[in-house]
């Protein structure tokens, strides 16, 4: 099925731009050059021709983006106020109230366009009945329809309908978002201004396989907060010594960077890094900047242990001559065992350097002592009775983006219900009797340490790939490698769009196919096992249910070649059960147009791990968006709920989309490959 996405331009940024959302001028000497302040905002676009401007910035967009009655799309975002203002002349506005719903006009007689109803159906939550409606009109983006439902004692109303297009296709009209009914709607006519019409029964929505059942007193709900990598690994480690017979852990191969970065300091347009990590020693330099004095004295560079001295050169009136290129080149000659450094960005280097007080460098990360900064080795747990390879394997694997801190509690909950349900619940057994579980809770733990203790808004790892004219210290929170763009299959270097070859962009695909530790952890899995037939891959937030194809070249928009019939009624059905699972724990309900393939329902995503996983492994390669928006029945609009919210909400998201996962374990024992 479809929906609006924001458009799936390449996000392949210029140098200028991104630094446009950092300090323009060098640092005081001596101080800390800080990051601009970001937070999480819901902006408002004119149109989709404009959202398509705005993904080509750089902008750091979520996957929430929700089209309005007016035309407009409102989509929320990662920005600073700068950013925001850069934005302005674009037409982009912080967003308000959404805007209303208007009853569209009657419509003219004229030659008729031809509507297909491509779904109608009815959902109930805690707050009451939905419609959901998807048309097309043979007349395109410019047709204006509506859609009129009737339902039991003689409820009606009319909902307007919004075109969407993608990378200029015309891929139909929806519901802006499920619309609120009074009672459950039996019947839609959607009409059209050009005269169209077509009529359909509302059906119910999911309507998949109920749950099993369980036994009285099935235990669930074994979270209590947040948890970063380490006390992740800690409860992965602990479930293997009390359940021994049931687990093992992997240690995956390949380390990553680690939680560490070189030590920095900024000296005007002078930028110096140590050579060793922060960690390492990098912390421990220091370097001052000093007036002789004197007259007529050369630039000198004396070290004295980590104390690293710039005498700046002198004129015969005894003025400071030295310019940063020169003592950027005195630098690298006199302490080049030491550090580098670096002109600051773009700036030429002839300005003529000030004096500095004695400044440490610093990596300025903040996370305690005991929070290691070595490379990090990513854990994860098998969970089976059978664990030879015999079984139906299911892969779960969650914060690719660190920023998600729902995603990895979804899998530690997932994994606490299987163990400590099998002695009891005669359905656990099956299911672990019958297919053979890997789960991995955080495959990015570097990044998610960063977005813990330094910056909540980190997406990627801690890989820095940036030229010197990127990596000063105000550009520390952009750095790092979008794991989930990393794979090899619908990549950047394969000319799909949805990522990004600059080093600073919230989509930067790396410097090749699984040039990090990240993704080749999650393939070397896929390879080494080869019974995983099922994976799902947790991210947050939105409420999307997805499946390949993630990616499609942006000429004809051609995308990664499709399912079969057969397997995208597969996906199609799988997904309904897996959503009555989720829905049954609070009433929640993926919406209808935020379910199937990622290039239908989101955008192009290129070099993400599913489609690795489903056209290189064939591996039925699912993705959450865990979070889906709360219905507001006082102001009657639909509410994005964030990465990190409030431990009361992210706890019940985990709770319900760890029951979605072990429905989707159960689809598993239930297999049978053709």
């Amino acid at each position: 099925m479809r929906g609006l996405r924001a458009s799936a331009v390449v996000l392949s940024l210029t140098i200028t731009t991104f630094l446009a959302a950092s300090p323009s001028a060098p640092a005081a000497a001596g101080a800390p050059p800080e990051p601009e302040v970001t937070s999480l905002v819901t902006i408002s676009v004119p149109d989709t021709a404009t959202l398509e401007k705005v993904v080509a910035t750089g902008a750091d967009l979520t996957e929430r983006v929700r089209p309005q009655p007016d035309g407009s799309i409102q989509v929320d975002a990662v920005l600073s106020e700068g950013r925001l203002a850069a934005l302005a002349p674009l037409g982009v506005e912080k967003a308000g109230a959404p805007a209303a719903q208007k009853t569209p006009k009657t419509p003219k007689a004229a030659a008729a366009d031809q509507i297909v109803i491509e779904r109608a159906v009815w959902f109930r939550t805690r707050d009451g009945y939905f419609l959901s409606v998807e048309a097309t009109s043979s007349a395109g983006p410019t047709a204006t329809l509506s859609a009129a439902w009737r339902g039991r004692g003689g409820a009606s109303g009319t909902v307007p309908m919004v075109p969407y297009t993608d990378a200029g296709a015309y891929l139909g009209h929806q519901l802006s978002t499920p619309a609120p009914v009074a009672d459950r709607p039996s019947w839609v006519t959607v009409t059209s201004a050009g005269g169209g019409t077509a009529q359909a029964r509302v059906k119910e929505w999911p309507d998949g396989e109920r749950p099993d059942r369980t036994i009285p007193g099935y235990r669930k709900d074994f979270i209590t907060q947040y948890m970063p990598p380490g006390q992740l690994n800690e409860r992965v480690k602990a479930l293997h010594r009390q359940f021994p017979q049931l687990t093992d852990v992997i240690a995956l191969p390949y380390l990553t960077n680690g939680y560490r970065r070189h030590a920095q300091a900024q000296f005007g347009a002078i930028v110096v890094t140590s050579l060793a990590y922060g960690s390492e020693g990098g912390n421990d330099l220091a370097m001052e900047l000093v007036d002789p004095g004197a007259q007529g004295r050369p630039l000198q560079v004396t070290v004295n242990g980590k104390l690293i001295t710039v005498s700046l050169a002198t004129d015969a009136s005894g003025a400071i001559t030295s310019t940063a290129a020169q003592v950027i080149t005195a630098v690298n000659a006199g302490a080049g065992s030491l550090v580098k450094a670096t002109p600051y960005r773009t700036d030429d280097g002839q300005g003529v350097v000030a004096p500095a007080p004695l400044t440490q460098l610093s990596d300025f990360l903040k996370a305690p002592a005991d929070v290691s900064r070595e490379p990090a080795r990513v854990l994860a747990l098998r969970i089976g009775a059978h664990r030879d390879g015999s079984r139906t394997g299911v892969l779960a694997y969650a914060q690719e983006h660190a920023r998600e801190w729902v995603t990895p509690l979804v899998t530690i909950e997932t994994a606490e219900r299987l163990l400590r349900n099998y002695a009891r619940d005669p359905a656990t057994r099956r299911l672990l009797q019958r297919t053979d579980i890997f789960i991995v809770p955080t495959v990015n733990p570097d990044g998610a340490n960063y977005s813990f203790y330094d910056y909540n808004f980190q997406r990627k790892n801690m890989t820095n790939h940036c030229p010197a004219a990127q990596a000063d210290p105000a550009a520390r929170h952009s750095w790092g490698v979008d794991v989930n763009r990393n794979y090899a299959v619908g990549s950047l270097f394969d000319g799909y769009v949805g990522a990004s070859a600059n080093c600073l962009s919230g989509t930067y695909a790396g410097p090749g196919e699984h040039s990090e530790p990240e993704s080749r952890n999650v393939i070397w899995l896929a390879r080494t096992y080869r019974n995983i037939k099922f994976a799902m891959n947790v991210h947050s937030y939105g409420g999307y249910f997805m499946w390949p194809p993630g990616a499609y070249q942006a000429a004809g928009r051609l995308t990664l070649p499709r399912p079969t019939k057969a397997q995208e009624a597969y996906f199609l059905r799988s997904a309904r059960t897996i959503e009555e699972a989720i829905a049954a724990e609070r009433g929640t309900v993926t919406w209808p147009q935020q379910t199937g393939p990622v290039t239908d329902v989101l955008y192009s995503a290129a070099g993400n791990s599913a489609d690795e996983l489903w056209y290189d492994f064939g591996i039925f390669g699912w993705d959450f968006e865990v979070g889906n928006d709360i219905w507001n029945p006082a102001t009657r609009t639909w509410e994005g709920v964030g990465f990190q919210p409030p431990f009361d909400e992210g706890h019940k998201e985990a709770l319900e989309y760890a029951s979605g996962l072990i429905a989707m374990i159960g689809l598993a024992a239930d297999y049978r490959a053709p």
